[in-house]
């Protein structure tokens, strides 16, 4: 299986998963929205130099992968380019903050090792929380839920399709792809001077199935918005969940919870 194969079947993964989740018609998608803004509002709200304080965060991924029966394993497959991006923002930090922020013998850690993890941290813990949100209620489930906070419906459609027809330009670049190989075997991925062909032949493809689309949905009544699958949850339960995380996550955030906990035991 190649890679486009792969992007395709964790794609189909997404979408038949969110449909199986336990909180799945226990908790509205919106309170998860809410909930997984205001989580990572407080991740990057942490001084640069809170690392215990931050730590504490994790709690929250913890809790809705096991109860939600997500693998990390898993993500950590599908996202580590993304977690690497991430993680990289600060790696200049130890070369500009030189100052020592911790010291044990010939062992120093200066302040822009820690300030480096923080900002590592605070990037991971941040894509985590998405992933942990489409795996939860999918793509369908967090555009309702922008349109009930009146975000444009052209926009809301946009990140629609943009998730709905994705396999069809993977599959599109896949039978490119396979053309290719055909027309040159025993070459490795496409040469340097085929990629600006490639590209625009694959631009050229997506316009001629985005018009055909577009016409197919004209023929379906099609007005301007599209009208997802109707999302039905308890309404109680939706807001203690909402009300829970919000509180738990700001106590979280102001007090020092490692500190707490060590003096108990």
């Amino acid at each position: 299986m190649n890679k486009l194969q792969k992007a395709v079947k964790d794609i189909h993964i997404v979408d038949e998963g969110e449909a199986g989740r336990k909180g799945q018609g226990m908790v509205h998608p919106l309170s998860r929205l809410v909930v997984t803004v205001w989580y990572i509002l407080l991740t990057v709200s942490f001084p640069k130099y809170d690392l215990s304080g931050l730590g504490a965060m994790v709690v929250y991924l913890l809790v809705t992968g096991i109860w939600e029966e997500i693998s990390f394993k898993e993500a950590l497959g599908r996202i580590w380019p993304v977690l690497i991006l991430a993680g990289a923002v600060g790696i200049a930090n130890p070369l500009v903050d030189k100052k020592v922020y911790w010291e044990s013998g010939s062992l120093a850690v200066t302040y822009g090792m820690v300030s480096m993890v923080t900002l590592m941290l605070k990037g991971i813990f941040c894509v985590m929380a998405s992933y942990l949100l489409i795996m939860t209620v999918g793509m369908e489930g967090i555009c309702s839920s922008l349109r009930s906070l009146h975000v444009p419906r052209e926009f809301v459609t946009i990140l629609l399709l943009m998730h709905r027809y994705l396999i069809v330009l993977l599959k599109e670049a896949e039978r490119m792809m396979q053309a290719y190989r055909l027309r040159a075997p025993g070459q490795k991925g496409i040469h340097v001077k085929a990629w600006g062909a490639f590209a625009g032949q694959l631009l050229l493809r997506s316009i001629d199935r985005a018009q055909t689309v577009y016409e197919s949905m004209l023929l379906r009544g099609y007005t301007g918005e599209i009208i997802g699958k109707r999302l039905v949850a308890g309404r109680w339960s939706s807001l203690c969940y909402a009300a829970f995380w919000a509180l738990a996550l700001a106590g979280i955030r102001i007090l020092p919870v490692f500190q707490i906990v060590g003096s108990l035991f």
